[in-house]
């Protein structure tokens, strides 16, 4: 991690607004990872987050035939360029909206969660010894612990999640996805809610979740796609936990 402490000022920028940063090495990794990915997958797409800022109509390869890859260089930027070392590195790999696999790497630990379709969700330690990861056991939704991503819901959505919080158990932000996935498959908290669905925050650890055991649909119950950028996405231990949820918090 050459970058990681040692960025200048002139290092960070940002995108959409100053709550969205982008460093130097955002933009070095996603090259390099582009490079390595087309070396070894000749014949895929590659889209890295860093990319689509520049052309979103990449999004639209998610639709066609043929496998795509997509990066997220450095999930958790915020942190990366405060120097907080929880940060995360994410890849997926899709085919006509439908994910086969994904990878969530945390370089400070040098592990990676890893999901396959139809193959279970794993973590994988430095020296190739994994184990299987599984989401917690249901509570009820007072004893839940999670993370809800409300800063980008828009009224009146905002204001009725924000007036229902009291009902869960406890919560946290990491600034991360790629944590709070690995967390969630890892049955260290119990639910997840984004309103933001860009596919290279979502697309590994929605898979990783689901191989885990866990159950996450739209806020209007329908499946997750990676094109889909609307719509929310709420993540849970299993069905009924996800419907009581729901309940509680969206409806």
């Amino acid at each position: 991690m050459p970058r990681f402490k040692r960025l200048s000022s002139t290092d960070i920028t940002s995108k959409s607004s100053p709550l969205d940063p982008v460093t130097v090495a955002d933009i070095a990794a996603e090259k390099a990872l582009t490079a390595g990915l087309k070396k070894l997958y000749p014949d895929a797409d590659i889209i890295g987050e860093e990319s689509v800022a520049q052309n979103p109509d990449l999004l639209k390869r998610l639709k066609l035939p043929g496998k795509v890859w997509i990066i997220d260089p450095i999930d958790g930027t915020a942190n990366f360029a405060a120097e907080i070392p929880l940060f995360g590195v994410m890849l997926a790999l899709v085919e006509q909206d439908e994910v086969l696999a994904g990878f969530l790497h945390d370089p400070v630990c040098d592990d990676t969660a890893v999901a396959i379709a139809g193959g279970g969700a794993w973590m994988v330690k430095p020296d190739a010894t994994r184990h299987r990861l599984r989401v917690a056991a249901p509570v009820p939704v007072n004893q839940m612990v999670g993370t809800v991503s409300w800063r980008y819901m828009q009224e009146p959505l905002r204001t009725h999640v924000l007036h229902r919080l009291d009902r869960l158990g406890s919560l946290a932000d990491y600034r991360c996805a790629a944590h709070q996935y690995r967390m969630l498959a890892a049955g260290q908290c119990h639910m997840q809610l984004f309103r933001r669905l860009y596919p290279w925050d979502h697309a590994a650890g929605y898979l990783l979740h689901k191989e885990a055991g866990g159950y996450g649909r739209h806020f209007d119950g329908w499946p997750y796609i990676p094109s889909e950028v609307d719509g929310g996405l709420l993540l849970a231990s299993d069905e009924d936990s996800w419907l009581l949820l729901q309940q509680a918090l969206l409806l």
